[in-house]
């Protein structure tokens, strides 16, 4: 199998010093580049109509997040000012950059292609379903995976489709460009690997539950949580999951994982934040909040960035798990840290945009 030729490839990958898709970067595996204040204080917020479950894309000084009020936004990160926004439908999409567009799903299953400096509309491409993926790029190619369960690859100009791969299931999270091939799981409960040239898929692992996640690659192993309460490690070489780690509250993994060379983070509805180590699934630690934490962790050098519907962000210790700060936001934290430019922004569903930082 082709993927075999392609493992020289599947490394984490440079972290990005911007924060342009959902993960940070193509494998998805939610570490940021650079630091962040030793302590993180409240900079800037911005209250919108209603509420947001949407992760910010931030790229040159500028922050864009979508709304349920039906607006894509973009924020000047230095000081919260509106620079544009832009009409669509309710959003709980990542907005993904690329080149000069950023490009979002909404729930009546319109994709959008936005001028990146005005906020206007390039062009739009109907799906049968609603949107809750972020973009991911390939070239020339945009992807993007709909409830329709079907994952999109269109042409960044014009939006033309180029090929479409249809899965048993509705189509959650971000698909991760890895190489010559995309690796995308969803409801059909397989873990898809698919040739980005024709849209073929290669095969399919069985996870043995759906996922709503947005999977991570490092190394040659693919993780992944299930609705079936399991998060787990997929070997690429041998196709097949090599390890299961199993939350003791039967609560389900709804969050994407943070993927470092030692620990694997997540966030689970069992209210808790678990770290795992990654060669085994084995637990490091755990750390509790209130609520479930649906909030996708993020690495930032030796700590770990999470937002809870406690209505906290938690900045963690990535070694030993302990609490360094608990920073209330505001009534419920679905959206994930999006860092870069040592600033982190994040929404609430009560309709708070908060960018955190050092104050000069």
């Amino acid at each position: 199998m082709r993927v075999s030729l392609l493992f020289a490839l599947l490394l984490a990958g440079p972290a990005h010093a911007d924060w342009p898709l959902f993960r940070g970067n193509p494998l998805q595996t939610g570490v940021a580049e650079g630091k962040l204040p030793a302590k993180l204080e409240i900079l800037w917020k911005v209250k919108l109509e209603e509420g947001t479950e949407s992760t910010a894309a931030i790229v040159d000084g500028v922050a864009y997040i979508g709304a349920w009020d039906s607006f894509l936004y973009a924020f000047d990160l230095a000081n919260g000012k509106v620079k544009w926004k832009y009409k669509a439908g309710p959003i709980k999409a990542a907005p993904s950059v690329y080149k000069d567009a950023v490009y979002v799903g909404d729930e009546e299953g319109m994709f959008h292609c936005v001028d990146l400096a005005k906020g206007t509309k390039r062009w739009t491409f109907e799906t049968g379903g609603e949107i809750t993926a972020g973009a991911s790029f390939t070239g020339d190619w945009v992807l993007i995976g709909s409830h329709d369960s079907t994952l999109y690859c269109l042409e960044q100009k014009g939006g033309k489709k180029v090929w479409q791969f249809k899965a048993e299931g509705q189509v959650n999270g971000s698909a991760v460009i890895a190489g010559d091939v995309t690796f995308l799981a969803g409801c059909d409960s397989n873990l898809h690997i698919i040739d980005l040239k024709t849209g073929k898929g290669l095969h399919a692992i069985d996870l043995g539950g759906q996922a709503a996640a947005t999977a991570a690659v490092f190394g040659k192993k693919v993780y992944v949580g299930t609705m079936t309460n399991e998060m787990k490690a997929v070997d690429l070489e041998k196709k097949e999951v090599e390890w299961v780690y199993e939350s003791k509250r039967g609560q389900p993994f709804f969050a994407s994982a943070a993927v470092t060379d030692k620990l694997v983070i997540v966030g689970g509805r069992d209210r808790l934040i678990h770290a795992l180590h990654r060669d085994k699934g084995t637990p490091a630690w755990t750390h509790p909040t209130k609520n479930k934490v649906d909030s996708s962790p993020v690495v930032v050098g030796d700590r770990v960035i999470v937002g809870s519907s406690d209505g906290y962000l938690y900045v963690l210790d990535l070694a030993k798990g302990t609490e360094i700060q608990k920073i209330e936001l505001g009534r419920g934290v679905i959206s994930s840290p999006a860092v870069a430019g040592g600033r982190v922004v994040i929404g609430t569903t009560d309709g708070w945009v908060v960018c955190l930082g050092k104050k000069d």
